[in-house]
Order: C-alpha cells, then structure tokens, then sequence
C-alpha cells in the first residue's frame, strides 16, 4: 500500500508540475516569439500495412493576439479513422489550469476550405477564445488511421516567429515492413536533431531550437531548419495497397491504381475534340485545346474518392464546368489523348519559395497536379486551375523546382522551367510635363512578363475603379491626384499584361526662386532596407527580374535644364544598375535599367545587399534643376 502510495503521488506530482508558467520560458526563446512550443510529443505506431497509430500532445504558449489560430485545437481526419482520448487543458500565464474540455466540447464539420465544394475531409475544431494573454494549451489525442502512406515529415516547426523547447518523435514499427529514414540537416547549423536508434523503436528530439523572425528576404523556414522524412516500403491507400521502394514502383502504382481508373473518355469528349476542327502543330492544338478548357471549366476543391488523391472522372467535370487541380487536369489529359497527343499527369509543390523532391528519397508528395505535354519543340506545361493564366505559362509558385511526372512505365523526376531575369521582366514608358504648379502630368505603358506577369494577374478580376485604386497603391512612390488605368490586355498567347496610365500627381517638383528640382525616377520600388549587424540568418531573393523604363520628361516652356546628374552604374554580386540621362531640345530623357539575380546568401552579405540597393534608392532619387531662359 505504501508503495502504491508513493507511485500515486510521484505520478501526481509529475501530472501537476506540467503547468507551463510563462516565467520558465527562457529569453532566447521569447525572442522574435509569438507561439512557443513548450512540449510536443508524437508517438507513431505501425502495427500492419494498414494500420497506424498516433499518439499526440502539444503544449503550446501563446504570447500574443497574433497566434490565436496556432492555438485552436484541430484534429484532421478522413472516414475510417478513430479518434480517442481527447484532452485539452487552458494554462494561464502562472500555469494554473483554467479550464479543461474533452472530445465532446468538440465540433465536427466538413473541412472545407475556401472553394471546396465536395469533401470526405472532416474537422474537429474546439472554439475557445482567451480572455487574456499570455496562455498556454495543453492538447492531446490518439488517431488511428488505416492510411499508412503519410507518416509525416518530423521538423521544428514550420512558421515564421515559433520557438521550440523540446520536440520528441518516436516510431514503433511492429508491421515487419522496412520503414526508411533520411535525416536532411540544417544547411545553416540553426538547429539538429537527436537520434536514438533502439531497433524497431527509433527517438527522434529537437530543443532550445529559437524563432525564425519573418524578416527582410528571410527563407522559407523549410529552408532553413532540418527534417526527418520518413517511409514505408509497402503501405495502403483507402485499401490500395502498393510498393514505394522506388520512384519507378510508386509510379507504377500510382498509374495504374489512382490514375487508369479514372482516364475514361466519352462519346460527349470525343464530341468536343473534333469540334474543335484541330490543325497545325502539336503547340497550336495543345493551346486550342487548353484555351477551351479554360473558357468551360472553374476551379473549385474536391476531396472525394481514395483520400482526395483520386481525381473526378472527365465526364463530371464536363458536365459540370469545375474541378480541383486534379479533375481539370486529367480532364485536360483526356481531351489531350482524344487528339492524340500524350501528356502527363504531374505531382508538385506548390509554394512562393521552391521546394522540391528529393531524388533519392521516393515518398508520397506533392500538393499540387499540372501537366506536361512533350513535344518536337520542347515540353509544354499546362496551370489547369486559372481561367486567366496563359497557356504553356507556370506563375511563382510552380517554377524552378522538379515534379513527379506519372507515366506508365512509373514516376519520372522533371524539371519545371525556370525563368531568367530577362523573362521575368517590367518595362515602363513614361511621358511627363512638368507643371509650374509642381504637379506632372504623365501617361505610360506598362507591361509585364514571367513572374512579374503572374504578380498582375489579381487586376483582372477588379472593376475600374478598383483597378484605379490598386494600380495608386502600388506606385505609392507618386502622390496622385487622380490616375486611370486603360487598355487592360492579358495576352495568354505571350504571357504578357499590358495596360496604359493617365495620371496627375502633386508636388513632385520643388520651387527653389523661379527654378524647380525633381527627381529622376516617378515611380521605383519604395522598398525599406536597413543595416542589420547581428544578422542570424542568411538571405534568399527567390527570382530573377528585369525592369527597363524609358522616361521622357516635356518640360515647361521658357525653361532650360540646369543641372542633371551624371550617367551612373551599379555592379554587385546581386545584380546591375545603370541611370542615363539625354537632353533632346525641350525633353529629358531618362532610362533606367536594374537586372537582379535569384539565390540564397549568407549572413555575412546581406549588409553589402543594403548597401546595393539604397544607392539604387539614391540614385532614382538624383535631382534635375531646370532653370527659366534668362
């Protein structure tokens, strides 16, 4: 009895000495912090092929209003699944329990995010809102799942302005089936982590790991901090079962299984292609087809059939007009096919900063599907979910990474294109009277290319006025008056946007006696830079870019220019810059040209990258005097 006493209070005693008060939590660590994750622990079971267990708790703090939603405990599921022993107890800042819910204080809803419309995904949300910061929530749950194809990479954490104080991931594999590890460490020494290697039973912790601040031109902390993936040899899919020993058998598995089922035409399809009345090269019926499916079919998420991994069948979406970037693109695939030309179905990360797939390392992937379509001339690649995006066109979020291209002889690792600095590309046309009254008048051309492109396509969907209030601020540089946007053209032949300004804007001279001074450059990126000494981590520009404006200033009548600046370029390890200046009778001619370079850099350059860019700033703001006639 007396032993039994013992054990009940030392478990007591470990039981309430997880409070969690914030006054533990060490400076390092609050540092640049708005969550920190005080303990979490993940238990993986795999007991068979299909079946796995996991066994979670999370302690997290939250220091401030920005982290509510981190904090808001969810359990994502799919049919089949058994969720148990679900706990959550809310902390105050001294770490005394101020409540306690269990799954029954849990709502059950469809996980439907913006623009889903079907879907077998569910959520269990608990909806709690603080009354005061700082707290802390205590969270903790088993999910059984028969889906043993995504045991989930083991990270940090995946945020910006998160800190860790200790992370435990433990896997117990009883199934017999060879689980594979790979161990990617930090290329910037921010954090490792802890292998404890027991046989069957494998420990894996991080600690102390600091927040990544969501600073000027930091990386996706992805690419930043180290990981563990992990996968089995063999697994199931919603009773698909299959090998992932390899590329070529997974992609072998994924055709025949996910894709072949669905990869059925109709005599309605057959219908549409020879309507189509096809003719020329492969690149002119590939584009027909394309700019058809775009003009017919909307995008919306459907979360349907084997774990959301399945597409629709091509006759719904026919039907119906809509689909996720896996309906229309095999939709797209099937009208390919009904013309007789191959493509293929391709997995892909979608994301600002690109990430890719290793290689070496074959696993269930990907969030996103495009597709390929080989040709004499070279690949051609289709953004199936964007009514607006130009054919054989992929935005920023698509390009300068590989793909898993399924084919029937199994996975193929591709690239996508990436775009040089010359295709990522601005131009500007400006032409301007300088007013006595120091406003200017001014129209220009604009036009966009490449991944600068892809950042003007949101004016598409906007009225004029609309149009009229973004364009404003964006060139937030020139204090309008009023501005109008006209000729609007997005050229899904070329992937180019074009469109014109007319535009009045005060107080861009200054009156000194009867002369006037203005700078060189009206509009020009007002981006802020600043020193920074204790820099901790490295910096990323994540694309190439061009921009090239020609600006003709009229100026008033009786008035001469004075004083210009000198012709000027900038060289760098970034990038170049170059400002000239011409006089042509009663006109100055200004043109300016800035071609930067993509890549990540160290710590120790991005005090030199400062300094590159605010002579870019001082030199677009260099001063022409002009003068009246004497």
């Amino acid at each position: 009895m007396k032993i039994l006493c013992l054990g009940a209070f030392s478990l007591a005693s470990l039981y309430y000495s997880q409070s969690y008060p914030v006054s533990e939590i060490s400076e390092n660590l609050k540092k640049n912090a708005s969550v920190v994750i005080r303990n979490e622990s993940t238990v993986v079971e795999i007991n068979k092929i299909d079946e796995i267990v996991y066994r979670n708790l999370s302690a997290v703090t939250i220091l401030n209003k920005d982290a509510i939603s981190y904090s808001i405990p969810k359990i994502y599921y799919e049919k089949g699944d058994v969720i148990s022993n679900v706990k959550v107890i809310i902390f105050d800042e001294k770490g005394t329990k101020v409540k306690s819910f269990s799954k029954s204080d849990f709502s059950d809803v469809a996980a439907n995010s913006q623009g889903t419309f079907y879907s077998d995904n569910r959520v269990m949300v608990l909806p709690y809102t603080p009354t005061s910061f700082p707290y802390t929530v205590e969270f903790s749950y088993d999910q059984k799942d028969q889906n043993t194809i995504f045991i989930p990479d083991f990270t940090p954490f995946y945020d910006y302005n998160i800190s860790l104080e200790k992370s435990s991931f433990k896997i117990v594999n009883k199934s017999g089936i060879n689980l594979r590890s790979k161990t990617y460490e930090s290329p910037f020494k921010y954090s490792a982590v802890d292998i404890q290697d027991n046989g069957n039973e494998k420990l894996y912790t991080y600690q102390n790991v600091p927040a990544i601040d969501n600073a000027e031109l930091v990386p996706n902390p992805q690419k930043i901090l180290p990981k563990v993936s992990f996968s089995l040899d063999q697994f199931n899919l919603v009773g698909k079962k299959g090998n992932i020993t390899s590329w070529k058998d997974f992609g072998l598995w994924y055709h025949n299984n996910l894709l072949t089922p669905v990869s059925v035409s109709t005599p309605q399809i057959k219908s549409e292609i020879a309507a189509l009345n096809l003719s020329g090269s492969t690149e002119d019926k590939v584009k027909k087809i394309f700019q058809y499916m775009q003009s017919k079919t909307r995008y919306i998420f459907v979360a349907l059939g084997i774990g959301g991994w399945q597409p629709m069948m091509p006759d719904e979406v026919q039907k119906k007009g809509y689909g996720d970037c896996k309906g229309l693109s095999n939709y797209m695939k099937t009208l390919l096919d009904e013309a007789g030309i191959p493509s293929y179905y391709c997995k892909i990360n979608s994301n600002e900063s690109p990430i890719s797939f290793d290689k070496d390392f074959p696993k269930m992937g990907g969030n996103h599907i495009i597709l390929m379509v080989p040709t004499e001339k070279g690949n051609i690649w289709l953004e199936n979910t964007s009514q607006d995006i130009a054919f054989n066109h992929l935005s920023y979020h698509t390009t300068d990474r590989n793909v898993l291209a399924v084919m029937p002889t199994g996975i193929e690792v591709m690239e996508t294109p990436s775009y040089t600095s010359q295709q990522n590309k601005e131009k500007q046309i400006l032409n301007i009277q300088i007013n006595p009254d120091k406003t200017i008048s001014g129209k220009g051309k604009f036009s966009y290319t490449g991944n600068q492109y892809d950042f003007n396509l949101s004016y598409i969907s906007l009225s004029q006025k609309d149009k009229n209030e973004a364009v404003k601020s964006k060139f937030s540089s020139l204090n309008f008056e009023n501005v109008e946007m006209n000729n609007f053209i997005n050229n899904k032949d070329l992937a180019s946007i074009d469109f014109d300004l007319n535009f009045k804007a005060s107080n861009y001279s200054k009156m000194m006696g009867d002369s006037f001074i203005f700078r060189a450059v009206p509009i020009y990126s007002t981006g802020f830079y600043h020193q920074d000494e204790n820099r901790q981590l490295p910096f990323e520009n994540r694309f190439s870019y061009e921009d090239d404006y020609e600006i003709v200033f009229q100026l008033p009548s009786n008035y001469i220019i004075e004083e210009m600046p000198q012709n000027g370029i900038l060289t760098s390890d970034f990038g170049t810059y170059m400002l000239t200046f011409e006089k042509k009778q009663d006109q100055l001619v200004v043109k300016r040209s800035i071609n930067i370079k993509k890549g990540i850099y160290s710590k120790e350059k991005y005090n030199d990258y400062v300094n590159f860019r605010k002579k870019i700033m001082n030199a677009d703001n260099s001063k022409i005097l002009i003068s009246k006639k004497s």
